[in-house]
């Protein structure tokens, strides 16, 4: 049997890591990668788009698109609509982010905690975590009833206009508070938020009951009561909320409904060995 003397040889060079690993200069990106990326993100975000719309709004030639999501075509990631003419997000896609969902047990341990939370409160049941600065949805629970909201895993929304998004932000050090808000506060409704010191406001009262709403701050007609999910560091790292139609969802019915939704924040934190962090002003 050999032995290796590694002190010896010098450090050991990290696994899987070039030397030049925090260089992220031009010169160590691949340029096609890169637009063939910008391309998919895109597609994305607008599902259903002609070559030509794609080619104008991003400012590239149709023949430069064109190339790019035939190779994505090739790889299953985008499709093409021939009666129609259009480009979609492919399978293969989907199942790409299937496993991003499958690295961690936040999802599966999820599951039988919103099937829960919606069976006790007869209303759609979310699970979303941060992700760039807005809310990223990775796991629904829908209700039984006709009329219902939908936010299907990988959608997008602002925070300061979500109830889990405000759940999260409420949580937030006063630094890294600043950094997510610093881009501004768009409007989607006339109930959104956009002054910052009332959202601030807002803030501190999540804190202080433990939970937040949305109250037709995304769409007119819909309400959500979100409260928050904490890792074993205290951090909050996702939430859990329940979203229906006003007309359910009533103004009164507020309070009563943010019971099971904190409780089921705080036996999903415990599911994941987290450690539950109470209220704080």
């Amino acid at each position: 049997m050999e032995f290796q003397d590694n002190a010896a040889r010098g450090p050991r060079k990290a696994r899987g890591r070039p030397r030049d690993w925090e260089d992220k200069t031009a010169q160590n990106t691949i340029k096609s990668l890169d637009r063939a990326m910008e391309v998919f993100e895109f597609l994305s975000e607008r599902q259903g788009i002609a070559l030509s719309a794609i080619a104008d709004d991003m400012g590239q030639s149709p023949s430069t698109i064109y190339r790019v999501l035939v190779t994505l075509e090739g790889r299953g990631l985008v499709e093409f609509d021939a009666e129609e003419q259009l480009w979609h997000i492919g399978p293969r896609a989907f199942m790409i982010g299937s496993r991003f969902l499958r690295r961690t047990s936040l999802v599966d341990r999820a599951r039988p905690v919103m099937r829960a939370l919606m069976e006790a409160t007869g209303e759609t049941a979310n699970l979303g975590v941060e992700k760039e600065g807005k809310v990223l949805f990775l796991s629904q629970v829908e209700t039984h009833a006709n009329i219902r909201a939908f936010f299907p895993p990988g959608t997008l929304s602002a925070m300061h206009a979500s109830g889990i998004g405000k759940a999260l932000l409420a949580q937030m050090d006063d630094a890294r508070l600043a950094r997510r808000l610093e881009g501004g506060l768009d409007a989607f409704t006339e109930k959104t938020v956009t002054d910052r010191d009332r959202l601030m406001a807002d803030l501190r009262q999540i804190r202080a009951r433990g939970y937040s709403c949305d109250d037709e701050e995304r769409n007119i007609g819909m309400r959500c009561i979100a409260a928050p999910v904490f890792d074993i560091n205290g951090e909050a790292i996702a939430g859990l909320s329940v979203s229906g139609p006003t007309s359910r969802v009533t103004a009164e019915a507020l309070h009563k409904l943010s019971r099971p939704v904190v409780e089921a924040a705080r036996m999903l934190t415990e599911a994941i060995g987290g450690k539950v962090t109470p209220p704080r002003v």
